[in-house]
């Protein structure tokens, strides 16, 4: 009889959660493999698994209209479930206005800020543009004649490409902008010569740009970058400074202690060797910011962007 209780009792046991067992979470990047969100969610991936801070992370990409058919979906899916996570951004914030996107940020809860990168320009390694004053030259000619390959309309890329124009002296309303859905198609337009340059976060280009096809000759930057061999913006006499920043957000509908659990995830990962590696091979700040300082901040950006991207003619 005992042997029999002690048996129920160990079964019953193995039943009930273990404290401290590893989470397991699903990441959305809202956009094609190669990009920025895509990198960001699978450095977490690696991130969150080798440290131990999660049991098993699966990244799923869902491209398209600047993260907002994402956006949707997972504010759909995730609703109430506490291993669900969006990756989005700077990029995200201007696509919901430029798509008059029917979903907002405000159909998830943001979780933090994590990363922030400068944004390069760069072009095929036997172009004739040399340097960022010959690409000035030549926008000031002929603003048409510059194809600029990037992310989504209204994104990062967008937005510093309109303000580049500006600070040259051309009207951003002119900027030849073509938006690609995913890092690895704008990475194919500028290899191919479909384009005449390129402007991304630096870890989109990077491979190519070590590999020689490439050539950066612009950084977003205040100050010179290490891993990033190219003049910044300023250097090169064009006074603008612009970085792209990332983040991590859940579900709807859960509860204080859920939100709390996977923030203290996220703050262990951005902790973490695994992490802090990864924010020093691919050039990226560490731009911690979480709860309610993240909420303030957001609503700032939204209406910074907002202000930004009516100023380059891309809302009224």
């Amino acid at each position: 009889m005992k042997h029999l209780v002690a048996t129920a009792m160990l079964a019953g046991a193995l039943l009930l959660p273990v404290s401290g067992f590893a989470a397991d979470y699903n990441i959305m990047a809202p956009a094609a493999p190669g990009g920025g969100w895509d990198q960001t969610a699978r450095s977490m991936q690696e991130a969150l698994t080798a440290e131990g801070i999660a049991g098993n992370v699966q990244v799923v990409n869902v491209p398209g209209a600047g993260g907002t058919i994402g956006l949707a979906q997972f504010s759909q899916e995730a609703n109430g479930d506490p291993s669900r996570l969006l990756v989005g951004g700077y990029v995200m914030v201007g696509a919901i206005l430029t798509n008059k996107s029917p979903v907002t940020l405000d159909a998830v809860t943001p979780i933090a800020r994590l990363t922030g990168e400068y944004e390069v320009i760069v072009v095929p390694a036997a172009s004739d543009i040399q340097t960022l004053a010959d690409l000035s030259a030549k926008l000031k000619a002929d603003p048409g004649s510059v194809s600029w390959a990037g992310g989504s309309a209204g994104g990062t890329d967008h937005i510093t490409a309109g303000l580049f124009a500006k600070t040259v002296g051309v009207d951003p309303k002119l900027v030849n902008y073509i938006a690609f859905s995913g890092g690895g198609e704008a990475l194919a337009a500028v290899l191919g010569n479909q384009v005449t340059v390129g402007i991304s976060g630096y870890g989109e280009f990077q491979s190519q740009v070590e590999a020689g096809a490439l050539r950066v000759i612009g950084v977003s930057a205040p100050e010179k970058v290490s891993v990033i061999n190219g003049p910044t913006f300023k250097e090169s006499g064009v006074d603008l400074v612009v970085q792209n920043w990332r983040g991590v957000w859940a579900g709807s509908g859960l509860s204080a202690e859920q939100v709390t659990a996977i923030t203290a995830d996220i703050e262990k990962m951005v902790n973490s060797a695994s992490w802090k590696k990864t924010l020093e091979t691919k050039g990226w700040n560490n731009t911690w910011l979480s709860g309610d300082d993240f909420k303030t901040q957001l609503a700032a950006e939204q209406a910074a962007t907002a202000a930004i991207l009516k100023e380059v003619g891309l809302v009224q």
